[in-house]
């Protein structure tokens, strides 16, 4: 997958947009939509797949009418998607979810991640859910309004949509002992802060990477869970923040010429930090760069 600009100016122009003006989308982008969903996938194998949800104008509000979907203004066109519940379902999900919205980005449409559970209908209905399977997040995608709305600017305010934690809370050098100084982080330095700016569910930012090995050629991802957040909903939204952590780091080191993929390791020892959860590991590997992903 290509993108028209540096990837990393693609993520740092990435926002959510909760207002939008209801000019269709063009059909070439349409298109070019269409075919990423199709090669959809992330590094841990689960089966998914994504297809455009159009709604017309009584169906948009009875499928938004609750919670966040309230504030989603002007959106006709969404995009949804089902996977099969098994090991690293919602990581999948979040990984080519983010891609394609990167993409979507990338193209000058807005998007906003909303997490959830739409199995039973609406969009689950729509992307025809089987049994086993779960839609665990859609994002609206069209023309975002030149400014933000009132409840827009709100809901970012209360998120703190903007803020992110520093380096230290969130990289490792070696283990959980040694904070990751920016200046010792080396080619890693990209991949890290793409991490450090991706979006999460309600801005908890769960990722804590540690960066292991002479040169840094494994980098282990953990999940820090905030205390009963995942009883919040029918899935596990931290899981799919680990997934949108992968795909933009994996998307950095491959922008860089670094070659590596996603693996699970077995027997990784327990983090030494409370709630946290030791999730997959970026291996370097010699030669080009390769992808774990699509």
């Amino acid at each position: 997958m290509e993108f028209s600009r540096p990837v990393a100016d693609v993520i740092r122009s990435r926002a959510s947009w909760r207002t939008y003006t209801g000019r269709p989308v063009e059909a070439p982008k349409r298109e070019r939509l269409e075919a990423l969903m199709a090669q959809a996938r992330g590094p841990m194998g689960a089966a998914l797949r994504f297809r455009f949800v159009e709604l017309g104008e009584g169906e948009a509000w009875d499928l938004r009418r609750a919670g966040t979907y309230g504030f989603i203004r002007g959106a006709r066109l969404f995009i949804a998607g089902a996977v099969r519940r098994g090991r690293g379902d919602m990581e999948d999900y979040g990984f080519a979810l983010e891609r394609i919205i990167l993409s979507a980005t990338d193209m000058g449409l807005g998007t906003c991640w909303l997490g959830g559970t739409f199995d039973r209908g609406g969009f689950g209905a729509a992307v025809g859910a089987a049994a086993g399977e779960v839609v665990p997040a859609v994002t609206p995608v069209g023309y975002a309004t030149l400014a933000r709305s009132v409840s827009d600017t709100v809901i970012r305010w209360g998120a703190g949509s903007k803020q992110r934690k520093p380096w230290g809370e969130l990289f490792f050098d070696g283990g959980f002992d040694a904070p990751l100084d920016p200046a010792r982080a080396g080619r890693w330095a990209e991949p890290l802060e793409l991490v450090r700016l991706a979006p999460s569910a309600s801005n908890r930012q769960p990722w804590r990477l540690v960066v292991h090995a002479a040169g840094g050629e494994r980098v282990r991802l953990y999940v820090r869970r905030t205390a009963a957040y995942d009883r919040l909903t029918a899935v596990d939204l931290q899981r799919i923040d680990m997934g949108i952590a992968m795909c933009h780091f994996e998307l950095a080191a491959r922008a860089r010429g670094l070659a590596g993929g996603w693996r699970v390791e077995e027997g990784v020892p327990p983090a030494p930090l409370p709630r946290t959860e030791y999730v997959a590991t970026w291996e370097g590997r010699g030669g080009g760069a390769t992808s774990s992903g699509w």
